[in-house]
């Protein structure tokens, strides 16, 4: 069975996805003490860690200097990505700053590209992204009926996304174009009935409420 790759990143932490048997799990920067303040042992600590003002004593660690293009959340990614894994699980990636909440949105298209999943946990929305495929959604299966009929957005991740088709949703759409620069996709509803978001050409980024348990296991 194929390890999922779970991230801790110095932001806001939900705690919502308990990493436990079964996952490698990343420290990015201040990550690391989000994970040790909840004793859970790190596979791999990476970052600049300027988040954590001081280095951790781990015996799998990669320290790279702060004047760098890539983000230490994105380094963790593309470690978890070399190391063959396919799902990744992100926390304390949304909610803190601004501009590395979207650089976080953003690696999500970069994994969803690169044939992997990501889902990025906040604690009122979560959010993926889909390249030239689909996504798949079970609202049924989850007790609380708030959750069954949670709010769920559609976003253009690029200039434009064709053949964009939300089935079970309350408001669909049918091979619909969409762009960057409208925001049509927005506040959707769940139904209950399974959900489906789909894209033929280009990306898209999707948050909902309700935690990740909404998102299909075959997908995650």
């Amino acid at each position: 069975m194929e390890k999922r790759c779970f991230i801790a990143g110095a932001g806001e932490y939900t705690g919502l996805v308990f990493p436990g048997v079964g996952y490698y799990i990343i420290a990015a920067d201040g990550g690391y003490e989000q994970l040790v303040s909840r004793n859970i042992a790190p596979d791999l600590v990476v970052g600049d860690f300027d988040s954590l003002d001081w280095t951790p004593d781990h015996p799998h660690i990669i320290h790279v200097r702060a004047e760098k293009d890539d983000t230490d959340m994105m380094l963790a990614v593309r470690e978890g990505l070399a190391r063959g894994h396919h799902t990744f699980i992100i926390d304390g990636g949304m909610e803190g700053r601004l501009d590395h909440t979207i650089a976080n949105l953003q690696i999500l298209v970069y994994l969803a590209g690169k044939g992997a999943r990501g889902v990025l946990l906040g604690r009122g929305m979560c959010a993926t992204a889909v390249v030239n495929g689909s996504i798949r959604f079970e609202p049924g299966r989850i007790d609380s009926a708030a959750a069954r009929r949670g709010g769920i957005s559609v976003f253009c991740a690029g200039e434009t996304a064709v053949g964009v088709t939300l089935t079970g949703l309350k408001y669909p759409l049918n091979d619909a174009t969409i762009t960057g620069a409208y925001p049509i996709g927005v506040s959707n509803e769940f139904t209950g009935a399974p959900a489906v978001i789909s894209v033929r050409k280009g990306a898209l980024l999707v948050t909902w409420s309700g935690g990740p348990e909404l998102l299909d296991k075959n997908e995650e």
